[in-house]
């Protein structure tokens, strides 16, 4: 088995472990050391008002040192994905130990400090560091079969047996009457099933997801008739927008055999994206089947599977939420372009 790497962007087929420019982990290291200098100032204060004076004088020092840890971190990437697995973890120490020592010298030259705690603010920067080390050794071992796990996952979603029988039928009934139709219908099955069971990256366009869900929908077309009535609203300036491979398609599928499926008279498919700023909006709405027609509610995997994937990719900056109102189920994707 092969060794994890830290703080680096490691070959495939290993999880990238640590970018330290990434917003989220940013975000948690900066929050982690702030709750351990709020508890440390409890120690040397005597009221309220003592501890929000030495907190803040704490988090003068650390706050830049911090970053400035992350910063290095980030920059240093390719050399220290270089480095054995032991010397990875020194230079996170060492790192540390060198930002304890420079939140001192800032507490030194803006002379809030006299005399600052120089062999225990280095040694609090490397036990800090070692910390965050640790907690991005488990996220990297923690990734892997996640990532796995929902792979598996979503390759089973994708191939439902029902699915390629309904495909197939609908084929076979085409043959005589409208070869031409038929053709078109396999051709987009084959393309299905070559992007569901290839190697897939970590991640794909929005315009491929598109691309994808538009050749199923076309397959389910041909099965549901005028039952299946589809509206794309799209921007293409959203297009490049990252995410995990295969996203899409099992969130347009759960809207068919939830939405369209039991319901006799059939009903509405609409996925709209758009471009807001530096995000991309992505919206899958459908009609509900009325009382006594509806399918019994699933297990919740499909959404499961694409919520967290979203957020081995995107972490804090993508979200996934789900209401219903109105008659109408709706889905909606928020991430960075």
């Amino acid at each position: 088995m092969q060794e994890t790497q830290i703080l680096s962007s490691p070959p495939p087929p290993r999880a990238l472990v640590f970018d330290a420019c990434h917003p989220g982990v940013v975000l948690r290291a900066v929050l982690g050391v702030q709750l351990v200098l709020a508890v440390g100032a409890l120690y040397a204060s005597a009221d309220a008002w003592q501890w929000l004076a030495n907190l803040a004088l704490a988090t003068g020092g650390a706050l830049p040192a911090t970053l400035a840890w992350l910063l290095i971190a980030c920059s240093a990437k390719a050399l220290l994905q270089r480095l054995p697995m032991a010397a990875q973890y020194a230079a996170g120490l060492l790192l540390g130990a060198a930002a304890g020592a420079m939140a001192c010298a800032l507490l030194l030259l803006s002379r809030l400090i006299a005399n600052p705690p120089w062999l225990a603010g280095s040694a609090s920067g490397a036990l800090l560091a070692l910390l965050l080390v640790a907690a991005l050794v488990a996220r990297a071992r923690a990734r892997t079969p996640a990532a796995t796990t929902a792979r598996l996952a979503e390759l089973q979603a994708r191939i439902r047996p029902h699915f390629l029988f309904n495909t197939l039928n609908s084929a076979i009934a085409l043959v005589r009457t409208e070869p031409a139709q038929a053709e078109a219908l396999l051709e987009d099955l084959s393309d299905l099933f070559r992007h569901a069971l290839a190697a897939q990256d970590e991640a794909t366009t929005l315009g491929a997801e598109i691309a994808l869900a538009q050749r199923y929908l076309a397959i389910e077309q041909v099965r549901f008739g005028e039952r299946l009535r589809v509206q794309w609203l799209l921007d293409p300036s959203a297009d490049g927008a990252r995410l995990p491979p295969l996203l899409l398609q099992p969130l347009v599928e759960n809207a068919v055999l939830h939405g369209i499926e039991p319901n006799r008279a059939g009903g509405r498919l609409r996925i709209s994206t758009r471009r807001k700023g530096a995000r991309a909006v992505i919206s899958i709405t459908n009609t509900l089947p009325p009382e006594g027609q509806a399918r019994p509610g699933g297990h919740g995997i499909a959404l499961a599977n694409v919520r967290a994937r979203l957020a081995l990719l995107h972490d804090v900056q993508g979200e996934f939420h789900t209401k219903v109102k109105n008659g109408l189920y709706q889905v909606r994707i928020t991430l960075p372009c």
